[in-house]
């Protein structure tokens, strides 16, 4: 195995070892939604992958939650952070869409 390689799984092992679990009152946040060309999935240990494909390519975020503010939630590593606007908070059994993240609707 190549250095790179090593090093790589090093850092991703560190970025999931940062992840919290979801605190109770956050729980209904944990699930997968699907949208015309994205994916957003959050674990219930505090980890959220993300991908949105476009013609100019593709964004990916595998990073765990930092912390919540209000009904958002900002996602990264040290400097390195995205916060995803949540315009309508998921409730446990919720089956409608909501807003997350640049205005996408999941």
């Amino acid at each position: 195995m190549g250095i790179r390689r090593l090093a790589a799984l090093a850092l991703l092992a560190l970025l999931v070892a940062c992840a919290e679990p979801l605190p109770p009152a956050r729980t209904a946040y944990a699930g997968q939604w699907f949208a015309d060309k994205m994916r957003l999935e959050i674990t219930t240990d505090g980890y959220v992958s993300y991908e949105r494909r476009s013609e100019h390519g593709k964004t990916t975020i595998n990073a765990p939650i930092q912390e919540f503010v209000g009904d958002d939630f900002t996602v990264g590593f040290g400097p390195f952070r995205t916060r995803f606007v949540v315009s309508k908070p998921p409730r446990l059994g919720m089956r409608t869409s909501r807003n997350i993240k640049s205005g996408d609707s999941f």
